[in-house]
């Protein structure tokens, strides 16, 4: 038992750092009493814990508190800068990167246009890590690297299991990257894009119960429940796309027919609203711009692109009475290509909640559009990269000063 106790405070104070951090991060800057009264430490314990949150860098002094009863106390703040998190992309027509530092505060983005499916994986990983390589070019903080991946991913191992929209089998994305950019392969992380964007718009407000659907050429979900990520049993929940709507349908890209993904995936929209030789099909050209031109046309009361929208939204609603009866959650935020599309895509979702849930007002489930739109997932992986700090500081080194002696050699 007593061998244990090193470890047991170790790992206590590890939990009071990242308390402290998360304190800091909602509330802002606060005195170290206001820290003790709202953590719940004694006011010597929050000394000594800012004391070596400032050694690594974190915290800083934010100036003297006013007002109030009592003397006026220093200040402390979090350095949002003191640290960045890398997200990483990868998805049928681009693959992207998003740096965001502890603040919120956008650092990098770019999306690079590209045929991943055509390209393989070796290719891109290639382009994947010149990428990450020009995005922390000028950062010499970042604490880790999240990878957002369409289908289903073992975390554990950093390897794509199956992308049916990538036709990728079996392809170790972490040791991959790890070799090209010679980041250490216990700071990359590969994760599912629909987990990634729910995380992200989880982050984003402060509901506890929601459904996050992509929208893409792929159909996926992240379910959050209580407040914390569904992964299921062996950490492949949240393929609904692949909920068998009509076992008669078209063919799937996973093999099998009439997925739900083949009646609302983008290349459904795209098929039902514009002829091959329409701009809108031009794989060529980024999606947001395709999205811009579906808008425009709706905008100016086209009758193939209204009734596109209105075809997709009502297959949309009925998949997502489902999701509603199975799973009650407080919100569906719609990802993707439906986050571009909202005016047209959320009533004929709603009416088909109303119609098909159970529970009276459809359970208080609301349907909104994504404000990440298209970034939630690459948002999500730089937030997931920025929790490693939030729970465990010490992952930060202590920075040496040019005071502090050398040790001496071994």
């Amino acid at each position: 038992m007593g061998q244990s106790r090193p470890a047991d405070q170790a790992g206590l104070r590890r939990g009071n750092l990242a308390l402290l951090v998360r304190t800091l991060r909602e509330h802002g800057a606060l005195s170290r009493a206001q820290l003790a009264v709202r953590s719940g430490l004694s006011k010597a314990t929050v000394s000594s814990l800012v004391t070596d949150l400032e050694a690594r860098g974190l915290v800083h002094d934010a100036g003297i508190s006013a007002g109030g009863q009592g003397r006026p106390g220093q200040l402390v703040d979090l350095r949002p800068d003191s640290v960045c998190g890398v997200g990483l992309d990868v998805h049928v027509g681009h693959v992207g990167a998003f740096v965001t530092d502890l603040g919120g505060q956008v650092l990098f983005q770019r999306r690079v246009t590209a045929d991943v499916p055509g390209m393989g994986p070796e290719k891109t990983l290639d382009q994947l890590a010149q990428l990450a390589a020009e995005a922390m070019a000028e950062l010499k903080n970042a604490v880790g690297v999240t990878v957002s991946v369409p289908g289903l991913v073992d975390t554990a191992a950093g390897t794509v299991t199956f992308s049916p929209r990538l036709r990728w089998r079996d392809v170790a994305v972490a040791d991959g990257l790890a070799a090209r950019t010679g980041l250490a392969l216990d700071r990359i992380v590969v994760d599912n894009d629909a987990n990634l964007g729910a995380l992200a718009e989880q982050a984003d407000s402060d509901v506890a119960d929601l459904v996050y659907l992509t929208g893409d050429f792929g159909i996926g979900g992240g379910v959050i429940a209580g407040g914390r990520l569904v992964r299921g049993s062996i950490g492949f929940a949240g393929e609904i796309g692949h909920m068998a709507m009509d076992p008669l349908g078209p063919y799937c890209s996973c093999g099998r027919r009439g997925c739900w993904e083949t009646q609302v995936g983008l290349g459904a929209l795209l098929h039902a609203c514009a002829d091959p030789d329409d701009p809108i099909r031009d794989p060529g050209l980024d999606l947001d711009q395709r999205m811009r031109m579906v808008r425009a046309r709706a905008e100016q009361h086209d009758r193939r692109t209204l009734d596109a929208l209105h075809q997709i939204g009502t297959a949309l609603g009925l998949g997502v009475s489902f999701l509603v009866n199975l799973l009650n959650p407080a919100v569906v935020v719609l990802g993707g290509y439906f986050a571009a599309l909202p005016e047209w895509l959320v009533e004929p979702i709603r009416n088909q909640v109303v119609a098909h849930v159970l529970a009276p007002g459809a359970g208080g489930a609301r349907v909104v559009g994504s404000r990440l739109g298209f970034t939630a997932a690459t948002t999500g992986g730089a937030l997931a990269s920025l929790r490693r700090v939030l729970d465990d500081p010490t992952v930060v080194p202590v920075i040496q000063t040019a005071e502090e002696p050398e040790e001496a050699p071994a």
